[in-house]
């Protein structure tokens, strides 16, 4: 079955207070073309997280995101009470010695005074949490898989409907060439006798006819189309990684569909021949989104 490579997936995981949150969107590219935001405690695991991220979904535009997020009162800066005591002290013996007067509002001031709200600790990335991240990031990446095979699906029965409407198309011309032929003969022979008003000779006229209506027989693009519909089906039904074979197929099919309606010569074939691009043109629209 082939896949879509739209796609969104999202996981999260709870590690001590920490709610670890994991967000990835795909959207059709012509290679991997990946871009990370990533919480800094698990920076420094990004090339892994890259590597596992192109291993699986091979091609797209990939938007990755990482975040945590805390409880309100484990995440507060905490206050350095022994450093404010010690500003305190200072600001009291420089007032006595200086004899300048204490501040109004000792809060305010003690509370802006350098590193009071600084926090100082420094957090490392332990196995036990990196190892619960991890599955976060293969949880999500799997519901990203999932929806881009649900699009697949969609995709492929939306192929199989176009390529079913003109296989219809193409054999729909069929009732049309034995009367084009008719047609032509008649048109060309009238135009002899009625306008021109000329002697000629019909045996010599039956050739060139016959070569003239050969230049316009359209046999070898119907069975080289009905080719092409048959090898899109064939590789729809190889799986995952076919969306650019399935486009090449598309432009052949574009091709000998070009050349019936340069070759057609007959308005009703014209028309059918209008109506096969229109649903060549709806696939190859589509096919840009598959995997």
């Amino acid at each position: 079955m082939i896949q879509s490579m739209t796609g969104y997936g999202k996981a999260t995981a709870t590690f001590g207070d920490k709610k670890i949150n994991v967000e990835i969107k795909s959207l059709n590219s012509k290679a991997m073309d990946l871009s990370t935001r990533i919480a800094p405690l698990y920076r420094e695991k990004e090339m892994e997280i890259r590597n596992l991220i192109t291993k699986t979904l091979e091609r797209g535009k990939v938007d990755f995101s990482l975040w945590i997020e805390k409880d309100a009162a484990e995440s507060a800066t905490p206050i350095n009470a022994a450093l404010v005591e010690n500003y305190y002290n200072q600001i009291k013996q420089i007032s006595e010695t200086c004899n300048i007067p204490v501040p109004e509002d000792w809060f305010a001031t003690l509370l802006r005074m350098p590193d009071v709200l600084t926090r100082v600790d420094v957090q490392e990335l332990s196995d036990e949490e990196w190892a619960v991240a991890y599955k976060a990031v293969e949880e999500a990446l799997q519901h990203l898989v999932d929806f881009r095979k649900q699009e697949g699906a969609a995709l492929e029965k939306k192929f199989t409907e176009k390529v079913d409407n003109i296989e219809r198309l193409l054999k729909s011309i069929e009732p049309y060439e034995k009367e084009r032929v008719t047609k032509i003969r008649e048109r060309i022979t009238d135009a002899l006798e009625k306008t021109i008003s000329v002697d000629y000779d019909k045996n010599r006229l039956e050739q060139e006819l016959i070569y003239y209506i050969e230049k316009l027989d359209i046999n070898e693009e119907k069975q080289r189309l009905a080719n092409h519909l048959k090898y899109f089906r064939e590789t729809m039904a190889g799986g995952h990684g076919q969306g650019k074979k399935l486009g090449f197929i598309a432009q052949e099919m574009g091709r000998e569909i070009n050349t019936t309606g340069s070759k057609s010569n007959h308005a009703e074939m014209q028309n059918i021949v209008v109506q096969m691009k229109d649903e060549l043109e709806q696939i190859k629209e589509q096919v840009l989104n598959v995997m």
